[in-house]
């Protein structure tokens, strides 16, 4: 455009002859690059005036952009910090949480919790070792809409008592007509600690990571 350009060699300062270029063009550089055009232009033809209203325009809308980065900077520094403070606060808590996954302990009986979406004519629950295979294989019968738990008593189908480790449960459910009823898995745990390695925070639950968005509920310890 007219009048936008300028000899930049004729813009550096005389008095320095070691000046450097720069790859940055922030709002100062670009200030200064049109104090140089104002101070090198010719006083019997100034630079159109369209074209120097225009330059400011570009220079407002470069300094709101980086204001704009800035704020939003802060902005995201201030949840991570609320973030990361709710997440520590949530160590000694109960939680009621997403998984497919139960713990077996030696002489323990595990639980597996899940919620119905409606009234199911037949629940079962399969559960598999680590390796894939089916251990044992629970029928619940009919269960009404809601909360549900399936207590393991720890041993395989052939009656003999499963190692101890993490295992898998599947839950599936029907209506009276056959049809699949939505299931969301569920298991109870207290918090022991939190994790920042990811870059945001996992709570830790025994040997599990699990996110934020993993929990459904958060309770107070039960003390005897």
């Amino acid at each position: 455009m007219d009048g936008i350009y300028f000899d930049v060699k004729k813009a550096a300062d005389p008095m320095k002859s070691d000046a450097h270029g720069s790859s940055k063009l922030g709002k100062d550089e670009f200030l200064k690059l049109m104090m140089a055009q104002l101070a090198q232009q010719d006083p019997t033809a100034p630079s159109d005036s369209n074209a120097f209203v225009a330059q400011l325009a570009q220079f407002t809308s470069l300094e709101q952009m980086q204001n704009v980065n800035t704020s939003l900077e802060s902005l995201l520094i201030g949840q991570a910090s609320q973030n990361n403070s709710g997440a520590v606060n949530l160590v000694g808590k109960d939680v009621l949480y997403k998984t497919d996954k139960i713990h077996l302990e030696s002489g323990e009986h595990p639980v597996a919790g899940a919620k119905l979406g409606a009234e199911a004519a037949e629940v079962t629950a399969t559960i598999t070792d680590e390796q894939g295979r089916v251990v044992r294989t629970i029928k619940m019968g009919g269960q009404p809409e809601g909360d549900l738990e399936i207590e393991w008593d720890g041993r395989e189908e052939s009656g003999n008592t499963a190692k101890p480790g993490t295992y898998t449960v599947s839950i599936t459910a029907k209506d009276s007509k056959g049809n699949l009823v939505n299931v969301e898995q569920r298991a109870h745990g207290r918090v022991t600690g939190v994790s920042f390695e990811k870059g945001y925070p996992e709570v830790i639950l025994g040997d599990q990571h699990l996110k934020m968005s993993d929990i459904v509920e958060i309770n107070e310890r039960n003390t005897p």
